[in-house]
């Protein structure tokens, strides 16, 4: 029996390729083929990798050559052999998320035997050496790195790869021609990089492909045609990468499609693509496409469903009624749409994250007579006509107006936008903004309001965090102020923060950044790129903004000042992320919009408590006055009439000579005056009736 375990420990360590070691006794073991070795040791003095002991011969996994990857941040550094002829041969390197700042060693090509080549996130220079144009890998991985210049020709020599990703890199120009030698490919990652010019029809011999990932570039033209030639792909993204609508009709013959993402095309409007035949997918964004008429029913009948993103694009009609059966669908998005119709009970009734905000639905009696605060949003989600009616609560209104008196409305505004509340000197009191959740959340405050669309995609964790805290020191602001930059709100697509029930105004409106999820140093942490535009008052204001290019750098605040016009009481910041900037450092899930701190003033001297005092003793002192006038007036008419100031005549004639320039006033004339014995002009009650305030001339000399 032991001599049957024993060749079966050998055969298995003759036929595996990838990833093992010894694999049985230390002393039947082969040594690394000198050559290598040699290698390792001039690679090893490039890249600053110490810890490699050369005591210990690399295939034996021992002496720091396997380092296991650590599942939280990625980090792995491992070298394996293949011990099957007279000497091992390295078969494997995985040096990822370690920090490398060097450029590509050349002498990786000396290993002839190398398959799996994994260099992701870390922070090498430079571009592709020449040399590797010999080698035979299998797998090649370099995302997350610095690396730069044109598209790296070299790569498309090495035509036994099966899986490259170049993402998260600085090359720029053209997708060369030569890519459509690459045949084996099965998974190609160009995104978060600088490429433009068209896609290149030779992608369309790229057969084998089951995961192609181009979102995050400067591509022209449309989307080609030829897409459709990729008959085994499950995995399409295509987000933002300034490519042109329509998506084409070839779309259908992808009938393996498990995840589907195209995002913010340009071009004109276009009609839904056809999708009848994909019923494999569990993942469907197509937002801001452009997309208009009515969503299919056939949707519906897609069971797997698990993620679908239909927002941002100009559909209209109702939402399907097969809708109801996408019971494995956790997220829905259908927001910023011209959706009709009523809101089907169904949406408010499971327990789903569903966002159907920003629409022009039917109100109904059956409608609902709050803002749901679970996992249903419905913000602004009502047609015009729903405005009307008293009972439809604000929020569910257009442009969410202000339900509250004159007498109430605000002319301020402070949200410390993730933190807790602070009061800083100088006497502005920001308040707490903690609702943790945001996937399809609609969260009130005092007078103000949150509204977060969206779920951060491939981060493999049960809940998403909304709410981050600062992983570096905070540079370049003074300590009275810091703590409004330790913390801040992120979203994976969409945040909206509302000012309720300002007082007519223009307004300068401060938005506070400070990139605090990324860091300032030589790291891979220092790679991310979190692109976003800004929208106030429905105008962009910022487009493809970048905190750390802004600053200089992590964990720098900066604040962006902008004027806002308030007609109607209500104040609207939207942060959208249109599928820029990296998605993947320091590791999956991590993009989208993120704003420290709010604060809006007014550019108007707002009235205060001492100013509306001084105006009423204004008031009664003027009607006071008035009053005292009328009352002589009358008393000298009582007199004159009983003849106490010496007779009619005489009287008459004094008065005359006095100049008082009194009068008779018709009836009209009164009441025109005190506007028809309007309350308001009501300033008291005297012996003979209610004393009116009226517009009373007197000249002096």
């Amino acid at each position: 029996m032991g001599k049957l375990v024993l060749l079966l420990v050998n055969i298995s360590c003759l036929i595996a390729l990838v990833r093992f070691t010894s694999c049985g006794l230390d002393a039947a073991t082969p040594p690394l083929h000198p050559e290598e070795v040699k290698a390792l040791k001039t690679i090893g003095k490039k890249v600053g990798k110490k810890e490699w002991d050369f005591g210990v011969d690399p295939c034996t996994g021992k002496g720091n050559w396997v380092m296991q990857e650590d599942d939280d941040t990625g980090l792995a550094s491992n070298v394996t052999c293949d011990c099957s002829s007279t000497s091992c041969h390295v078969v494997s390197i995985y040096l990822t998320a370690t920090n490398i700042s060097a450029t590509l060693p050349p002498e990786f090509s000396k290993f002839r035997n190398l398959k799996l080549f994994d260099l992701n996130r870390n922070y090498f220079t430079g571009s592709v050496p020449q040399e590797w144009a010999t080698m035979k890998l299998e797998t090649l991985s370099l995302m997350g790195n610095r690396l730069s210049g044109p598209f790296p020709k070299v790569l498309t020599s090495i035509t036994t790869l099966t899986n490259l990703s170049i993402e998260g890199n600085n090359f720029s120009g053209s997708i060369p021609p030569e890519i459509g030698k690459l045949i084996n490919l099965q998974s190609l990652h160009l995104s978060s990089n600088a490429f433009t010019g068209e896609l290149p029809v030779e992608l369309a011999k790229l057969v084998n492909l089951t995961d192609m990932r181009i979102s995050d570039n400067n591509f022209s033209g449309r989307i080609p045609g030829f897409i459709g030639k990729w008959k085994r792909i499950n995995k399409l993204q295509i987000q933002g990468s300034s490519l042109e609508g329509p998506i084409p009709s070839s779309i259908l013959a992808l009938t393996s499609l498990s995840d589907l993402r195209i995002s913010d095309l340009k071009g004109r409007d276009s009609h839904f693509p056809p999708l009848h035949n994909l019923h494999s997918l569990k993942t469907l964004i197509l937002r801001n496409c452009l997309l208009n008429g009515e969503i299919p029913e056939y949707i519906g009948d897609m069971k797997k469903l698990k993620t679908l993103d239909l927002s941002y694009n100009n559909l209209s009609g109702a939402i399907p009624e097969s809708f109801h059966k996408l019971t494995k669908a956790d997220f829905m998005y259908l927001t910023g749409n011209h959706l009709t119709g009523s809101v089907p009970g169904w949406i408010l009734e499971r327990n789903k994250n569903a966002d159907v905000s920003y629409n022009t639905f039917t109100w109904e009696a059956s409608s609902p007579i709050e803002c749901p605060r679970g996992s249903v949003n419905l913000v602004e989600s009502y047609s015009k006509a729903a405005n009307e009616l008293s009972r439809v609560p604000s929020c569910l209104r257009q442009t969410f107006p202000c339900s509250a008196s004159s007498s109430q409305y605000k002319y301020s505004l402070h949200i410390n936008c993730g933190g807790k509340e602070l009061n800083i000197s100088g006497g502005d009191k920001y308040e707490a903004d903690r609702e943790p959740r945001g996937a399809s959340m609609f969260y009130l405050g005092q007078n103000w309001a949150l509204s977060s669309t969206g779920n951060f995609m491939d981060n493999d964790i049960d809940a998403d965090n909304y709410l981050v805290t600062n992983t570096s020191a905070l540079s370049n602001v003074s300590a009275v102020r810091a703590e409004l930059y330790t913390t801040a709100r992120i979203s994976p697509l969409s945040l909206t923060y509302y000012g309720l029930c300002l007082m007519k105004g223009n307004y300068t409106v401060s938005l506070h950044f400070a990139e605090i999820i990324f860091k300032n140093d030589r790291s891979y942490y220092n790679l991310g790129k979190r692109i976003f535009d800004v929208y106030i008052q429905g105008v962009l204001v910022l487009k493809d903004f970048n905190i750390q290019e802004e600053t200089g750098g992590a964990s720098k605040p900066i604040v962006k000042n902008f004027t806002a016009v308030v007609t109607s009481n209500t104040l609207k910041i939207h942060l959208y992320w249109g599928g820029k900037g990296t998605t993947g450092i320091p590791s999956r899930g991590m993009y989208g919009p993120l704003i420290s701190a709010i604060s809006v003033v007014p550019n108007f001297q707002p009235p205060s408590v001492v100013g509306k005092k001084n105006h009423l003793l204004e008031i009664v002192v003027s009607g006071t006055a008035i009053a005292a006038i009328v009352f002589s007036l009358i008393l000298i008419g009582i007199f004159w009439r009983r003849g106490w100031l010496g007779g009619q005549n005489s009287s008459e004639k004094e008065l005359r000579g006095l100049d008082l320039q009194t009068g008779i006033f018709s009836l009209r004339q009164i009441k025109a005056a005190t506007k028809n014995f309007d309350a308001g002009n009501k300033i008291g009650e005297g012996g003979f009736g209610s004393v009116y305030r009226e517009s009373v001339y007197i000249q002096i000399v």
